[in-house]
């Protein structure tokens, strides 16, 4: 018999829940922009929403991810639905966020070679590129690569659907080098964008012919400093909790350090949670993805103060009255 959970149920509930509904709502604006804005139909931001889709498939799936660390009396196919299809939703979640820097890289690295992309001349093959290869590799525990022993209902467990080597092989060969790629290519973007500001300063002090830097060189270095320190904090703030949480995952998982189903289920939520809002973060720092509902609440705002106003204008004459 599986042991009980008790207020787990709860606990869980209370963290993802919140964290779930504010994912979801914050893609379905951003998806809903880039649909009703014709200016933004192209192969970039066709891959961004492909992005912003999967993250809104994560944000549904994330109040069923802490229970993979649970165990429930399940049956086999039951138990292989509730761990294959979170794994497949997070995997292509990651493969999207890979592609969409890969095309941002190739844009800043090689801007004439970036119309000519592969991902460009074949849209519909870039997406199975990104979807394909989660789904086959999530679906192998249903095809024979598990520990599920016997029939009928038992206890359903991460360790009876997922091998060690599934699970060192999905950590260390698939999610830690996507995350070192994104962090590989941000750095280069980065390392380019400086040696770029360098040279606008160059010619800027050779036109001005002064050796002293101008208040326009001062506020491009300010604005790249800005936006290191951003990139840097996002990093921070998104990837390195869930870094922990795999790190720590692992360990508990294959039985090499104890840890308590609390602490598990808060890391898991933290480490997904923050990691779902690496794409909020590029779309809403887009101003032509957050235009339309900027547009929407100032109509609001604007109603609503010529309501009140209204409103305040009856009462006064009334009063007179």
């Amino acid at each position: 018999m599986c042991p009980a959970t008790g207020y787990l149920h709860l606990l869980i509930y209370a963290i993802t829940v919140p964290l779930s509904t504010s994912i979801i709502l914050a893609n379905l604006v951003i998806i809903l922009a880039i649909a009703c804005n014709r200016q933004l139909h192209n192969t970039p931001n066709y891959f961004f929403l492909s992005l912003l889709v999967a993250d809104l498939c994560t944000g549904v799936a994330l109040p069923f991810i802490p229970w993979m660390g649970l165990n429930r009396e399940l049956s086999f196919s039951s138990c292989l639905v509730v761990h294959v299809f979170p794994n497949f939703l997070f995997l292509a979640f990651l493969f999207n966020l890979v592609m969409v820097h890969y095309e941002r890289y190739i844009c800043i690295v090689s801007p004439l070679h970036y119309s000519s992309l592969w991902m460009h001349r074949s849209f519909p093959l870039a997406l199975l590129v990104v979807w394909t290869p989660p789904l086959l590799y999530a679906s192998l525990p249903a095809f024979g690569w598990n520990n599920w022993t016997g029939n009928g209902t038992a206890c359903c467990s991460y360790q009876r659907v997922f091998p060690n080597a599934f699970i060192y092989l999905e950590v260390y060969g698939l999610v830690l080098p996507a995350i070192l790629t994104i962090a590989g290519m941000t750095g280069r973007v980065l390392w380019i964008t400086r040696g770029q500001l360098k040279d606008i300063c160059r010619l800027h002090r050779s036109v001005e012919r002064g050796s002293q830097a101008s208040d326009r060189e001062q506020r491009l270095n300010l604005r790249y400093t800005r936006c290191v320190v951003a990139v840097s904090l996002t990093f921070l703030a998104c990837w390195v909790p869930y870094l922990i949480y795999m790190h720590v995952c692992v360990a508990f998982l294959l039985g090499e350090t104890k840890w308590g189903s609390t602490t598990l289920i808060v890391l898991s939520c933290i480490g997904i949670g923050s990691m779902a809002v690496v794409p909020l973060v590029l779309g809403l720092a887009n101003r032509q993805y957050t235009e339309p509902a900027n547009k929407l609440l100032q109509k609001l705002r604007d109603r609503w103060r010529r309501r009140i106003k209204r409103h305040s204008s009856y009462n006064f004459d009334t009063i007179i009255a």
